[in-house]
């Protein structure tokens, strides 16, 4: 996969004010030349910013612009300042010339990853989960059977009087994937029939280990993927 310092003339901007318009063009001369079909693959559109009487903000981990890395037609871009919005399902970047924020087209991201390593990726078929909306998932675990995380935010009404109406609530969803197929992981019951795990035997390989499903979800559901590993040789797909 080929890699391209995507951000390298975008950093100099951030520097420097350049007010000259000779300087701005060679910046996005250099821009346009590091990424071909600029127009046709990065802007979406401009970011609308959240109303001003919403507690909180849509984005996640930050609301400020880390450099991350983005995946796009088989080719990755280093050092790109990138946010992502969680309620809306999308991803942001900085334009250089304009100092708007402005969407990537969500149809052209493979992956993405942020400042703190979180990696995000597009993944289909999951159109029956109402939260789907772009498909992008944090990868928990990336094996043939795979954990991913569908971070959300959601609004509900401050019921106060005062300065906000709204605030933004983050929650997390958790699924197996495997070869196309979702597991929405929500008890410890479904996380273990899915992979076709008996429960006496998740009772003696989770003995000692100190870890439990109500506490620490992500940890479980990962380990239960260990040993179903460890078991057999290949996973052919879910139990219903």
């Amino acid at each position: 996969m080929l890699k391209i310092n995507f951000f390298t003339p975008f950093l100099l901007i951030f520097i420097v004010t350049a007010n000259a318009f000779a300087q701005s063009q060679s910046y996005l001369s250099l821009y346009k030349e590091q990424l071909p079909y600029f127009q046709e693959i990065i802007t979406g559109g401009q970011y609308k910013e959240p109303p001003f009487n919403y507690e909180g903000d849509p984005y996640y981990m930050d609301r400020k612009f880390g450099e991350g890395m983005l995946s796009i037609n088989k080719i990755t871009y280093t050092e790109v300042p990138l946010l992502y919005d969680e309620h809306a399902d999308v991803v942001i970047t900085f334009h250089p010339i304009y100092r708007q924020k402005i969407l990537i087209k969500p149809e052209k991201i493979e992956e993405f990853q942020l400042v703190d390593g979180s990696l995000f990726r597009k993944f289909l078929g999951n159109d029956s989960y109402a939260l789907n909306k772009n498909g992008f998932y944090k990868v928990i675990q990336d094996g043939e059977l795979k954990v991913l995380m569908k971070y959300y935010k959601y609004t509900e009404l401050t019921g106060e009087l005062g300065k906000y109406t709204h605030r933004f609530v983050e929650n997390t969803d958790y699924f197996y994937w495997h070869s196309g197929d979702f597991v929405l992981i929500r008890k410890k019951k479904q996380a273990f029939k899915s992979l076709g795990l008996k429960k006496r035997d998740v009772k003696k390989h989770m003995k000692g280990k100190s870890l439990y499903f109500s506490t620490d979800k992500e940890k479980y559901i990962i380990e239960l993927v260990s040993l179903k590993e460890s078991m057999v040789e290949e996973f052919n797909g879910f139990v219903e």
